[in-house]
């Protein structure tokens, strides 16, 4: 874990000196345009908007169950011990996001089977604790989405098809508690960066998050250096979110995925998952930016 911590330490340092080489960045839909002219409303400070509850309430609900969850290792939809990693990076996420203004989230990693889903939908749950919150989580994993089955849903959802324009995207959102969405699939898309890159899928991502207005939208992207579908999408977010495995990700792999995120959107911080050996104050396994 040292190992990897320093090499992404010193990968930072170069780049902040003006070492880091810029790639080129494919093409896509309109960027979105992040520019941070003052800081938003805190959502604590926030009225409510009975329109804006009322159309959430339409949500069809799921209630998942405990034992599938916690076999998932997804723990934080309750207060616990195991919980307290994502709270502390729940915390550090809106601190940032309230100072910047932003809203949507990509998390995405190097390879498969870091725990970038993982990480993600417990940020969720843990985000959704805070009952003030509105949280709406997208998967845009489209080769190999998991969420349906890490949750345990039977429900037919299939959210491409609404990325697609082929079906209205309220058929396909599924609502946890009173303050969670999930637009999820239960099968794979076939030209997955093709549809990623349209201006379909940034046109009803834009409608989505108009409508439901959420206060925090997380999108569980495909891994960065296995397809170009999340290079295809980064340009539609606010900022990143990226999650290294200890002892199989390369220092190599995190500095590179450091420097497509830096050159297409904001980078939040670094997620160590998986870390066997730690010190207690590192127990966490966060740190950010």
């Amino acid at each position: 874990m040292e190992r990897i911590q320093s090499a992404i330490e010193k990968a930072r340092q170069a780049r902040q000196q003006g070492t880091r080489h810029e790639p080129q960045q494919a093409p896509s839909a309109a960027p979105r345009d992040t520019t941070v002219t003052a800081p938003q409303v805190s959502v604590v400070e926030k009225e409510a908007d009975p329109k804006r509850d009322a159309l959430w309430k339409t949500v069809r609900t799921f209630q998942p169950k405990p034992a599938k969850l916690t076999h998932n290792r997804i723990l934080a939809y309750q207060a616990c011990p195991e919980a307290a990693p994502y709270d502390m990076m729940r915390t550090k996420l809106m601190q940032k996001m309230r100072k910047q203004g932003w809203r949507r989230v990509g998390i995405t990693s190097p390879g498969a089977g870091s725990g970038k889903t993982m990480t993600c939908l417990n940020l969720a749950f843990s985000l959704a604790r805070q009952s003030d919150l509105k949280i709406m989580v997208v998967e845009l994993d489209l080769r190999r989405p998991s969420i349906a089955k890490v949750l345990g849903l039977k429900e037919p959802v299939q959210f491409s098809e609404a990325l697609a324009e082929k079906e209205p995207p309220e058929d396909h959102l599924l609502r946890y508690g009173t303050n969670l969405i999930f637009a999820v699939n239960q099968s794979s898309k076939r030209h997955s960066a093709e549809l990623l890159q349209g201006s379909s899928a940034a046109a009803v991502l834009d409608r989505l998050e108009a409508a439901y207005a959420p206060d925090v939208m997380l999108f569980d992207t495909s891994p960065l250096l296995v397809s170009d579908d999340t290079l295809a999408f980064l340009d539609q977010i606010d900022c990143a979110l990226l999650v290294a495995e200890a002892e199989r990700t390369r220092p190599a792999e995190v500095d590179k995925c450091e420097q497509e995120l830096a050159a297409r959107t904001n980078i939040l911080g670094v997620v160590l998952n998986k870390c066997r050996y730690m010190d207690r104050s590192d127990s966490y396994g966060y740190y950010g930016y």
